[in-house]
């Protein structure tokens, strides 16, 4: 029954996202009244609403002296993730999710078809409206977890990378902070990479992080010029005969001794755990044509046989959903 009805606490944390409801909340206790106002929202319906989210842990709720109005404030994972201006802000991410809602529902439909609830195409150009928000979604969530995958990347003494299927620009803009002698070159679809153009733009380091819009499955990656390459989050878009040739194409535009990393959700060999990446692999059933969230095992077998060496995996420590391959050309 808790998984029957799982969605409705995902329908409340999506609702009191889009409404601003932690916004409002900020760092003060407020009440119901006060944030039906600053909502234009019904006053029952919003305490329904708050008493829901602090039902769920996201807010605290306390009652007020002698009678008076109970007051609401962010519980401590909420006000770090969910209020906008924080360093962890999730909303975008989370405005993104709320944009799969729909397709969810039809998932009995992907599994009987094979096909995917939603054209793909339209959140990677085709719908200028949806494509803004799934770059927008990836780069609030990039900000809210690079941070605990960038320093598994460690990009010592490298000059020069490319970052294929780099979206937003987030990592490429973490990465060239942290690296002072790196330069970045991002490639991914026309319309991704306009909306990655504004946004390096914003961080002041268009510089050392460049944009080419391309196509990262079909395009040659060129040749013996870069000292690492990157794949954060995109192969699970594609079929296995697709990553290993991207991986081709990587191989041989790194120079000699020059290393990739592929930081994603990976699955155990089993491919049943963890459980949060078979539910991700439904996703890619749902908007793409063939993608599926792959094996550790298998990764390092597409490393090998596209001819690089001394692949090496690291399972990121909890609550981060990730796994981090390098291995090197020879």
């Amino acid at each position: 029954m808790q998984m029957a009805t799982g969605y409705w606490a995902s329908a409340t944390l999506l609702a009191a996202n889009e409404l601003n409801l932690f916004g409002i909340l900020g760092d003060d206790p407020v009440t119901a009244t006060y944030v039906a106002k600053q909502m234009a929202g019904d006053v029952r319906a919003v305490t329904m609403l708050l008493d829901a989210c602090s039902g769920l842990g996201l807010l605290v709720k306390r009652h007020g002296e002698d009678g008076g109005e109970a007051v609401y404030v962010n519980a401590p994972a909420a006000s770090a993730f969910l209020v906008p201006g924080k360093p962890g802000y999730l909303g975008g991410a989370l405005r993104w999710s709320a944009d799969q809602y729909a397709a969810w529902g039809r998932l009995a439909d992907s599994v009987r078809t094979g096909a995917p609830a939603v054209a793909p195409k339209l959140h990677l150009g085709d719908d200028p409206i949806q494509t803004r928000n799934f770059v927008m979604g990836m780069h609030f969530r990039t900000l809210g977890v690079a941070r605990g995958v960038v320093p598994f990347l460690n990009l010592d003494g490298v000059g020069r990378l490319l970052d294929v299927g780099g979206g937003p620009a987030t990592y490429a803009v973490m990465l060239a902070e942290r690296y002072p002698e790196l330069t970045v070159e991002v490639l991914d679809l026309p319309a991704v990479a306009a909306i990655a153009e504004g946004l390096v733009a914003q961080s002041g380091f268009s510089v050392r992080v460049s944009v080419r819009p391309g196509d990262a499955v079909a395009d040659d990656y060129g040749s013996e010029e870069y000292d690492a390459v990157l794949f954060s989050g995109v192969l699970h878009q594609m079929a296995p005969h697709t990553i290993v040739s991207m991986l081709r194409s990587a191989h041989k535009a790194l120079k000699p001794g020059g290393r990739i990393w592929i930081s994603d959700m990976m699955l155990d060999p089993d491919k049943t755990q963890p459980a949060f990446s078979t539910l991700f692999s439904l996703q890619m059933l749902l908007t793409s044509e063939e993608g599926a969230v792959f094996s550790v095992a298998e990764c390092l077998d597409w490393l090998a046989e596209v001819g690089f060496v001394s692949a090496a995996a690291t399972t990121l420590p909890p609550p981060l959903p990730y796994v981090v391959v390098t291995a090197t050309r020879s």
